[in-house]
């Protein structure tokens, strides 16, 4: 394993990427490499084994997706079916996704396919579209694994593998099924990990699968990014709601971190119910939800999320001007990865973690661990550090009522034909009547009583989507 220095070119061309790529690169508003893109490509592009540390938000994935599509490009192999000829292993759904939005465009100019495979949806349409052909596949281990047990797809075509966010998937536990995939890909394709630490085993990986890998670092692995601004907020249990609801109403794009899935959903409603337009993003959505929500965080459709820490690593959404820990990570690392998603592509930042008199000692420590020196201010809702913080206050937005209704309890051992009807006319109609019919007078029909609910539509919106159309956002430097 060898590492070796190189100054930053001022372009993608001088890196000897090919004119293609380039221009799919600049149509997609990345001109100017990043410092991991600089120093590892002329290495991946000459087809050497890469491993390349750097922390989240440094450019990974354009230093892995351009080497691979150029390698395709230069193949004589041919498309096969349930054979990809490419493979990069993700730890999460929403990277999968967002690495496939960064490759596809540049698969394109070579008219190359690519498709992703993930668990949490049915595996139908990955099925098919793995036998329809596929030159890139960027997948979760775990689906991916499942896959290969049922004999739907088969890895002995591959002749590039990537290991993104590497450190992840050993927290996650991966490493084990990692390891059986790597196993059944050819040991004399190209292959490149990248990952801000080695630690957990992913050393184990390197010297296991890379063969003789050139080592590029871009900055130190555990150390914040220097243009983050941290802050500690001490409030009162009383006052924290208020200080939060401020934190989260200013103009810029926020997220904020809860420990909970329950806690997050539970804010999420909250702020919206207040004024504030907030989407959450937890383990507990299923999959389109997720997508619908975090495209409504990118796109602009809402500036606020509140998420767990399965955003913490892996979402890269450019241009958000705070990040605010309402509920302080466990350790250190968590810290520093939910922090990473503020003053990304050469922007400043600010992170914010509020502090109960009950969470000092632990506050203090994890800032210690951290390598942090944050500015520890004690405030109510209305103080000036808030607000130089958020700027002016969004105007409020007024949730607009949805309401649902809901067929009233059956007396026990009522019964009757027209139950479904009347069921889906909201209201107890009798036997044989048209739903659409009104009682006649004397009848002695009554109408039934229907409950109603009613909700913010916006306080729903992880569960309804969006008001309008929440398409991917492009993202500079991923």
């Amino acid at each position: 394993m060898s590492t070796v220095p190189l100054s930053t070119p001022h372009s993608f061309a001088r890196l000897g990427v090919p004119a293609p790529i380039v221009a799919a690169l600049a149509a997609g508003g990345i001109e100017t490499p990043f410092p991991i893109q600089s120093r590892t490509l002329p290495d991946s592009l000459a087809g050497r084994d890469v491993l390349g540390r750097g922390r989240t938000g440094s450019g990974k994935t354009v230093a892995f997706a351009v080497p691979t599509v150029v390698a395709l490009a230069k193949s004589t192999s041919a498309r096969v079916p349930s054979r990809p000829r490419a493979l990069v292993l993700v730890p999460t759904r929403e990277l999968a996704n967002q690495v496939a939005e960064t490759i596809a465009p540049l698969a394109a100019a070579y008219r190359l396919s690519t498709t992703t495979v993930f668990g949490g949806v049915a595996q139908s349409r990955q099925v098919s579209a793995l036998r329809g052909g596929v030159d890139v596949l960027i997948a979760c281990p775990g689906r991916l694994e499942d896959l290969l047990k049922q004999g739907l797809v088969h890895l002995d075509a591959v002749e590039v593998t990537v290991l993104d966010e590497a450190d992840h998937m050993a927290d996650l536990g991966f490493l084990p099924v990692v390891k059986r995939i790597l196993d059944r890909t050819p040991t004399h394709g190209q292959r490149m990990l990248f990952s801000a630490t080695l630690d957990r085993g992913v050393d184990v990986l390197v010297s296991r699968y890379l063969h003789d890998p050139v080592t590029h670092s871009v900055d130190p692995v555990v150390a914040p990014v220097s243009t983050m601004t941290h802050h500690v907020f001490a409030v009162s249990d009383a006052g924290k709601a208020a200080v939060v609801r401020e934190l989260a109403g200013g103009q810029g794009r926020t997220l904020l971190f809860m420990r909970t899935k329950h806690s997050a959903k539970k804010l999420a409603r909250q702020l919206t119910a207040a004024g504030i337009p907030s989407v959450d993003l937890h383990g507990n959505l299923a999959q389109n939800a997720r997508e619908r929500n975090l495209a409504a965080f990118s796109d602009g459709s809402v500036r606020v999320l509140v998420a767990t820490d399965i955003a913490a690593r892996g979402i890269h959404v450019d241009d958000v001007a705070l990040v605010v820990h309402v509920d302080p990570p466990a350790e250190h690392k968590a810290y520093l990865h939910r922090s990473g998603r503020t003053a990304r592509a050469g922007s400043g930042g600010d992170v914010v973690t509020l502090m109960t008199p009950d969470q000092r000692a632990d506050v203090r420590l994890l800032a210690k661990q951290a390598g942090i020196a944050p500015t520890i201010t004690a405030v109510t809702a209305g103080d000036a550090a808030i607000a130089s913080l958020t700027g002016p206050q969004a105007d409020r937005v007024v949730p607009v009522p949805v309401v649902e209704t809901h067929q009233p309890s059956r007396a026990p051992g009522k019964r009757g034909p027209g139950r479904a009807k009347a069921a889906k006319a909201g209201k107890g109609a009798s036997a044989g009547r048209s739903p659409k019919a009104a009682p006649k007078a004397g009848s002695g029909a009554k109408p039934g009583k229907p409950g109603t609910v009613s909700r913010s539509s916006a306080a729903s919106i992880s569960e309804r989507g969006t008001r309008r159309g929440a398409g991917p956002s492009r993202h500079s430097g991923r």
